[in-house]
């Protein structure tokens, strides 16, 4: 099987070039390919299909093999090769997701995409879409606009309470503020969240910690990949999260540990978009 490694901000996939190569199971080969020591090593893998929706179809798997709809530095990355390696011509292209069709604008330099941005689209905040049970007498407390929403609310996780906002952009996140992300015990408290009996398909959890009202800082535990150097949905999340409680400006950079996102939430379209890099690391062959 031919691949190509990419990167957005170290959140590191395999790539296959399905309009040229078959993966016959690509939940067990996205485990293969992910370990970092017996595989090529990554945090999934990233199918480029064709499309009959949009211009092309991705289909991401994460590093234990389970479906996921959606990645935001994925799917920057997917754009620069469909782009670099001539599947297209396009600046503005449309992209295929389980969370949904998503469009992308390439800046491009010396014949390759070198930052793109992604219209990531409206923010689900209804609980029971993101999904995430609502603690009822939480939401019994709320005005009318927050009700059926999940913002500042408080849970319990490994005899602790936290309090989380949730929303989902085309996949589930639980977004948590702390004042010290730098020394929490992530390896520890990822999985507690990720599992937890109030999400019922799990969790992507950001830990955030706000800086000024312009930038935040976060780190990032992955449904199906644990910490990841960067997560682009984790990144629109946790800036969603931060306006919904007066924490942040429109316009927010997120400090992820691989790097910096631009995201902003236009009021008056209440769309989110993403801005960032994308990154070839190499290309390669591998018996599956």
């Amino acid at each position: 099987m031919k691949f190509t490694k990419m990167q957005g901000l170290g959140n590191d996939y395999v790539y296959v070039n399905c309009l040229e190569e078959k993966v016959n199971d690509p939940s067990e080969t996205a485990r293969y390919v992910s370990d970092r020591h017996y595989g090529i090593g990554a945090d999934g893998l990233i199918l480029i299909c064709p499309s009959e929706k949009a211009d092309f179809e991705m289909v991401m798997y994460n590093a234990d093999g389970s479906r996921g709809e959606m990645c935001g530095n994925g799917i920057r990355c997917v754009a620069k090769y469909v782009y670099d390696y001539g599947l297209t011509d396009k600046t503005s292209i449309s992209i295929e997701t389980l969370g949904g069709i998503k469009y992308l604008d390439l800046t491009v330099e010396d014949g390759k995409a070198v930052q793109i941005r992604v219209d990531m689209d409206v923010p689900e905040l209804r609980a029971e879409r993101i999904p995430i049970h609502v603690n009822a007498a939480n939401d019994d407390a709320k005005t009318p606009a927050d009700a059926g929403r999940v913002i500042d609310e408080p849970i319990a996780v490994d005899g602790m309470e936290y309090r989380m906002t949730g929303v989902s952009m085309g996949n589930p996140h639980a977004v948590v503020f702390l004042d010290d992300i730098k020394n929490m015990d992530i390896q520890k408290i990822g999985p507690k969240f990720e599992n937890h009996e109030r999400f019922p398909n799990r969790i992507n959890t950001e830990f955030v910690r706000v800086i000024d009202r312009q930038t935040i800082e976060m780190r990032v535990w992955e449904r199906g990949s644990g910490e990841t150097l960067a997560c682009g949905t984790g990144a629109c999340a946790a800036a969603v999260a931060s306006i919904l409680n007066g924490l942040a400006e429109r316009k927010v950079t997120v400090k992820l540990l691989g790097g910096d996102l631009l995201v902003e939430w236009d009021e008056k379209s209440k769309r989110v978009y993403m801005t960032g890099p994308a990154v070839t690391v190499y290309e390669g062959e591998i018996e599956i």
